[in-house]
């Protein structure tokens, strides 16, 4: 696979708590030129990034980040919020306290509120498999595809590991037809970006292919 093809399925990654808008600016510039799926990067810079890219790329940012149990109503606001700054993708983050109580019910609704609330925008559910079990993984699965979502994805990046090749491979078996993937933290090279598509991801979550590309030391993301 080329270099260029590998890099159409990225989001161009940038979620650090000290992200500056020079650091933001960067991410953007190399988005629009090395032509990466989106930007993903904090609800604080959206609106100023959608300005500045003037829709030559897509901006993603997060939701429920990175804990994922803050309340329906609040992540409903801060995904409004963001549309409404010009964020064309949203990644939540579910109350995986939730899912380990085994409300199913409330994971769904609060999927499908937060779909609503994107209308025609991308909705992209991350389940931060790194504190799963695999039963649990296919649980939410089950749950994504029903929810109406596009994609479910593995990690925040900011647990204790990200994306693992086992964890596409199980979603890729148990995800309906209608749901995409996303594995995000912990790519680091393009042998396994291209391998982690080979296996059925759609979107790759990383700051590191952009660097790597521009021969920079590929940490981070």
């Amino acid at each position: 696979m080329k270099q260029s093809e590998i890099l159409e399925h990225v989001d161009h990654t940038l979620l650090l708590q000290t992200a500056t808008w020079e650091e933001i600016k960067q991410i953007c510039d190399d988005a629009v030129k090395y032509q990466t799926a989106s930007i993903c990067i904090p609800p604080s810079y959206v609106k100023q990034a959608s300005e500045y890219v003037q829709g030559k790329t897509s901006v993603c940012t997060v939701i429920g980040f990175p804990n994922g149990y803050m309340t329906t109503s609040t992540k409903e606001f801060e995904t409004k919020d963001a549309i409404a700054n010009g964020a064309s993708e949203i990644d939540m983050v579910i109350n995986i306290g939730w899912l380990k109580d085994k409300k199913y019910d409330l994971i769904e609704e609060e999927i499908c509120t937060l779909k609503t609330a994107c209308g025609d925008k991308i909705l992209k559910v991350i389940i931060e498999t790194c504190l799963l079990s695999d039963e649990e993984k296919v649980k939410m699965c089950e749950i994504v595809t029903r929810s109406g979502a596009d994609y479910i994805k593995t990690s925040t990046g900011f647990s204790t590991a990200g994306a693992t090749f086992a964890d596409i491979e199980l979603f890729a078996k148990h995800i309906g037809q209608n749901i995409k993937i996303k594995a995000a933290g912990g790519i680091t090279s393009m042998d396994d970006a291209e391998k982690f598509l080979a296996l059925g991801a759609d979107r790759l979550g990383t700051s590191r292919m952009i660097k790597i590309v521009k021969n920079e030391q590929a940490s981070g993301y």
